[in-house]
């Protein structure tokens, strides 16, 4: 069926999946993945892939790039992928976009954000099970530069809980 007959909701609906396109060309342009359950991942070319990931999954994109004069584009962004008809942040190689947790940009940000998560699956946690409210406290204390609360056994229960109180 052409894609402008699909139906987009209802009974033949194809679920959503939030797609990030990824090129890692050495040393000019990287974006990769840091963490994140793929639903899906399609290999384009020997230098780019397509990766999916289903409504509410959790997933770290990051982005660099550089020219002949040095690095030109350091980012990292914590993003939630969004279902059908819900709000989402336009984000560059990601379709239709996604929630925000944390969008940093610079180096010594960058680092500092992938430090955190180091320290998260230093406990060994799960980073895309994290509370996404962490993630907007790292977002939040790395702009602000200041250093954020680390992610303890403790919190991650405590989210655990909460979680499947409102589920």
């Amino acid at each position: 069926m052409p894609p402008f007959r699909r139906p987009i909701c209802g009974e033949g609906a194809e679920p959503m999946q939030t797609l990030v396109h990824l090129t890692w060309i050495e040393g000019r342009i990287e974006r990769w993945i840091r963490f994140g359950r793929m639903a899906e991942e399609t290999i384009l070319t020997r230098t780019e892939k397509r990766v999916a990931f289903a409504p509410g999954a959790i997933f770290a994109l990051v982005r660099w790039s550089s020219n002949d004069h040095g690095t030109v584009e350091s980012r990292i962004d914590i993003l939630r992928a969004v279902g059908a008809g819900e709000p989402c942040s336009t984000v560059p190689c990601v379709t239709p976009g996604g929630e925000l947790l944390m969008r940093l940009s610079g180096w010594p940000k960058v680092e500092a954000a992938l430090r955190s998560i180091d320290i998260v699956e230093s406990y060994g946690i799960a980073t895309e099970d994290v509370c996404p409210d962490h993630w907007r406290h790292v977002h939040n204390r790395l702009t602000a530069a200041m250093e954020p609360r680390p992610y303890t056994p403790a919190r991650h229960a405590a989210w655990l809980k909460r979680r499947m109180v409102t589920i």
